[in-house]
């Protein structure tokens, strides 16, 4: 909740800029004026967070991307499937387990050591 609430804190500076057309609509992210992000201010401000990564071209990616990742990963750990659909926001499993359910291909495991290395899943597997 505390980085939620800096979130809409942070958003003081962009309320001043924008200053007549800001609209408030309560949201912790928004666009520049306030209004509701739709789909391509998230790929948009998502691929230029991906700028500068080596080895990540930014027009390939998608948050997609980071839907699929997460599903994928709970289900990896034993996450029981009622529970994934919820956290995605399914009203029942068949969407999730028919699309987004698909276990990790050991040809991306080296990814997933980095990524279990980087958020330290390896010291609370032990």
């Amino acid at each position: 909740m505390d980085a939620l609430w800096q979130q809409f804190e942070d958003q003081g500076p962009d309320r001043l800029a924008a200053d007549d057309a800001w609209e408030e609509h309560g949201l912790v992210f928004s666009s520049a004026v306030g209004k509701p992000l739709d789909a391509a201010n998230v790929r948009r401000a998502f691929r230029q967070a991906l700028k500068g990564i080596d080895g990540i071209n930014p027009d390939e990616w998608t948050p997609r991307e980071l839907r699929h990742s997460f599903v994928s990963l709970l289900s990896d750990r034993g996450v029981p499937l009622e529970e994934i659909s919820r956290l995605v926001g399914h009203s029942g499993t068949a969407v999730t387990e028919e699309v987004y359910r698909k276990q990790i291909r050991p040809v991306i495991q080296t990814g997933v050591v980095i990524m279990d290395g980087i958020f330290g899943m390896r010291e609370r597997r032990s």
